[in-house]
């Protein structure tokens, strides 16, 4: 966060070349700010900001937040996904009071959180793009920043583990179905089929999440 306060300010010469200072948090006014989708996370100790002698506030305040995003995967595990993360305040109106502008530019922001994200996870971080705009509320209009994170699901795991074994089993069920086997021998099979086709329906819907209104394709057959 980076803000300017005309009141805050000096001459680095007259104190001996003192050009910026770090102060905690409540010595002065800064930004009141929540994140709309939070719905846990911990809140960071490093509650100090930097004062420059021009009036410039700089605060770096890492936070660890759990978000809630709906998502959408019936082309799992083929599936692409899109976040929001909204950033707001609604103390101050935007029109006169607390206007938010984003200083990069969203290539920018994408580099820097590629180079910060380094475990290769089931997740692929793909696209980051910045919508600033003002929610009415109460015939007031407060100033929104919102982040859109697209993300893609890394499916080699899930290729390997339901979908090959599914095609297996069910290229086998017609096999046997078909093939010239007696009934005894034919019925043995399928329930065996039966049986680890039940096993990979209990494996995926372990593996899904449950916040979807549609079921995966690969869950409906």
């Amino acid at each position: 966060q980076e803000w300017q306060n005309p009141f805050a300010t000096w001459d680095p010469q007259d104190f001996c070349n003192i050009s910026e200072i770090v102060l905690p948090m409540d010595t002065y006014w800064s930004p009141p700010i929540f994140i709309l989708e939070r719905v846990n996370g911990q809140n960071p100790e490093l509650n100090y900001m930097v004062l420059m002698h021009n009036g410039s506030f700089n605060s770096t305040r890492p936070f660890q937040v759990t978000l809630t995003c709906s998502l959408i995967i019936l082309k799992f595990p083929f599936d692409t996904q899109m976040c929001n993360l909204s950033i707001a305040s609604f103390l101050y109106p935007a029109v006169t009071d607390f206007v938010m502008r984003m200083r990069r530019t969203p290539a920018e922001m994408m580099k820097d959180s590629q180079s910060f994200l380094l475990t290769d996870g089931e997740w692929k971080f793909t696209n980051l793009s910045i919508i600033e705009y003002t929610e009415v509320m109460d015939d007031k209009g407060f100033s929104v920043v919102t982040y859109v994170i697209s993300m893609e699901r890394r499916p080699t795991l899930y290729v390997l583990n339901l979908i090959l074994p599914t095609c297996a089993l069910y290229l086998l069920d017609m096999a046997v179905l078909f093939g010239p086997s007696s009934l005894e021998e034919k019925i043995n099979f399928q329930i065996a089929i039966i049986l680890g086709s039940s096993m990979l329906a209990v494996i995926l819907n372990n593996s899904l999440p449950t916040s979807s209104n549609k079921p995966p394709i690969i869950g409906t057959h």
